[in-house]
């Protein structure tokens, strides 16, 4: 039975493009890593574009800037370890605080066959080893969105996107991931494309699931008394 899920009002901040100064490469024997700076930038101005909010919610408390460099230099290990992970795409990217997170993107191609939301045998390795290191950085907080492409009705691709979330979602929870952080799942339909629907290869891209890696209130705690490492 599949678990229900509260759904929280945080989406998507950012797209997964390639631009000039980034360091990326993405292959099926190894992921990729998008730089902070070029990635958080371009999805910042994707995010205001699409009417888009930051990921997670804000926290009450201060975040010092001593704290945002702890918190950043535990997001580039998060970061490096994910891109080590076949079929995933790594962007680090900006939370609802500006601290940094970390975006995972895994291909709708690879995780499931065509109009399906259960997962593919081959896939279940590369989330076997994404669990790792949601479970190695289990004081990040975790979000997952579903996506495709604009072909068929929302009556469709509403609930297809949300199936997939979730298969990826409850995969994971499978495989020892705590529940309890995993904070938001959602399905996004066909409405926040990272490419152009008009053609195959955009329609491919927007086939896609998405994880976010961002700082709990115990990471941000743990920062602001300099004992996050």
């Amino acid at each position: 039975m599949k678990m229900n899920f509260v759904k929280s009002v945080c989406m998507l901040l950012c797209a997964a493009f390639l631009f000039t100064g980034c360091t990326t490469w993405n292959n099926t024997a190894k992921g990729g890593v998008i730089g902070a700076a070029g990635g958080a930038a371009l999805g910042a101005l994707v995010g205001k574009l699409a009417g888009n909010t930051a990921i997670g919610a804000a926290v009450g408390t201060a975040v010092g800037t001593g704290a945002g460099i702890l918190i950043g230099k535990r997001m580039d290990k998060a970061a490096a370890a994910a891109a080590e992970i076949k079929n995933a795409e790594v962007e680090k990217v900006k939370d609802a605080n500006d601290l940094t997170a970390v975006k995972v993107t895994f291909d709708s191609g690879i995780l499931f066959d065509t109009n399906k939301y259960d997962l593919k045998y081959a896939s279940k390795a590369s989330l076997q080893e994404f669990s790792k290191v949601l479970k190695e950085f289990s004081d990040a907080d975790i979000a997952i969105f579903g996506h495709t492409d604009s072909t068929g009705s929302d009556r469709i691709n509403n609930p297809l996107s949300v199936n997939r979330a979730e298969a990826v979602a409850e995969y994971l929870l499978s495989l020892g991931v705590p529940a309890s952080q995993i904070k938001s799942v959602e399905g996004m339909g066909s409405k926040e494309p990272v490419a152009d629907n008009a053609t195959a290869a955009g329609r491919a891209e927007n086939r896609r699931v998405e994880v976010y890696l961002y700082a709990s209130e115990a990471m941000i705690d743990a920062a602001n008394k300099g004992a996050l490492e």
